[in-house]
């Protein structure tokens, strides 16, 4: 069963305080290969392995349903700082 998007971001922000959200369906609107870019101060201290495993956890029931996820995640800081690099 495929995954829409809205179902995806109201999982994302329902389990931890999100600055910023990006969610591409890679799939040619299939609902099946995700890419998501996350910002949230849930992140802060935290390795990106830890990060990833945070996320992983807490989609654990939508990315089953998915072919392929990825993820990449970010403290606001960080993406501030990434922001900047890119302007």
């Amino acid at each position: 069963m495929p995954i829409d998007t809205i179902a995806l971001e109201k999982a994302i922000k329902r389990a931890i305080p999100v600055t910023h959200l990006e969610i591409e369906d890679q799939s040619s609107g299939c609902g099946e290969n995700y890419a998501i870019v996350l910002v949230s101060e849930a992140f802060q201290g935290k390795p990106t392995l830890a990060r990833h495993r945070m996320v992983n956890e807490l989609l654990k029931d939508q990315i089953s349903q998915m072919h392929a996820f990825s993820q990449k995640t970010y403290t606001p800081k960080q993406y501030e700082d990434l922001q900047a690099k890119a302007a």
